[in-house]
């Protein structure tokens, strides 16, 4: 439930909601998005975070950072790690869930309702701490996919749920051939 007097800021795991769409099979449209929850209430901020390999010629999510850089969306990004793991696959991680939890605990004075876009059960007490200052909080992620991308603790803690699939309509748009987020990046950052 949203008011529409409230000050609203969305914070936007964007390795996790990534997966989240791609496993219902859509792509989010940002500037939908965005526009949905400007009409919802008053959006003071919106974050995307994620992490970025730097050392490679050409990132496929480069385009979509420079893109929401000047569309309104507020970007922390950092050097994701690159490394080999024991049966000498080539692996990223890049988890922001420090960086995200930081910049909602600073923002909660000035806010009345948080919007995560995140199923990772990490961000549990970080909604229970929103929660004790006053700010209710709706997560975004799918129990619609195999497995749900949402944990349940995330799902039971937070004050509305808001299944991705029944935005759909509103968000999202047929999926491109190049991911806009790197698979790697995505699987490694932790859920």
């Amino acid at each position: 439930m949203f008011y529409k007097d409230e000050r609203l800021a969305l914070f936007i795991d964007g390795s996790n909601l990534y997966a989240a769409a791609k496993a219902l099979g859509f792509d989010i449209d940002y500037k939908l998005l965005r526009q949905e929850f400007m009409r919802r209430g008053k959006l003071l901020r919106a974050f995307y975070y994620t992490a970025l390999l730097e050392n490679d010629e050409y990132s496929p999510i480069r385009p979509l950072v420079d893109w929401l850089h000047y569309n309104g969306f507020t970007m922390v990004t950092k050097p994701a790690k690159e490394y080999t793991d024991s049966m000498g696959r080539r692996k990223v991680k890049g988890n922001m869930d420090i960086e995200l939890t930081v910049d909602a605990m600073e923002l909660a004075p000035r806010v009345d309702h948080i919007v995560l876009f995140s199923g990772d059960g990490d961000f549990r007490p970080l909604i229970a701490s929103l929660q004790r200052q006053g700010v209710r909080v709706s997560v975004v992620s799918t129990i619609r996919s195999q497995p749900p991308m949402i944990s349940d603790e995330l799902r039971r803690q937070a004050d509305n749920f808001i299944e991705l699939e029944d935005l759909r309509d509103v968000i999202g748009r047929p999926p491109r051939e190049m991911p806009a987020e790197p698979r790697s990046v995505a699987v490694a950052s932790g859920n």
